[in-house]
């Protein structure tokens, strides 16, 4: 079974991810920012992470950097799912190593077809 993290300041949107993504037989782990995030991902590695971009100590940006800098982490999919949805912001977030990228607010299926591919991918 596999293990997204899911990183997002907002409990309500980890909550939402979470249950959707559990009903669809992954396992979920959750980080409310990406120094969270990464003490979890060092202690444990998922096979998948969805990042906020706005988030307090580490954003998204950072944290997918860091993640595709880390020789540990760096095979690890990273879907940015965030409300930034300006052509500019894609640009920059796949710059950054990003695999997907998915502007809020999103369909439940284009959540589930990216998580899922991602996961067959890696």
């Amino acid at each position: 079974m596999s293990t997204v993290l899911i990183v997002d300041d907002s409990v309500t949107l980890r909550e939402m991810v979470s249950g959707i993504l559990k009903n669809n037989g992954l396992t979920v782990v959750e980080a409310s920012n990406g120094l969270e995030a990464k003490e979890q991902i060092e202690s444990s590695l998922p096979d998948l992470v969805i990042t906020d971009l706005i988030m307090p100590g580490m954003n998204g940006y950072e944290l997918c950097r860091w993640l595709k800098n880390n020789p540990s982490s760096k095979g690890i999919p990273v879907v940015m799912c965030t409300s930034k949805n300006e052509e500019f912001d894609r640009y920059w977030g796949m710059k950054q190593g990003a695999d997907a990228y998915i502007a809020k607010p999103f369909h439940v299926s284009e959540l589930l077809e990216t998580v899922k591919q991602l996961l067959r991918v890696s």
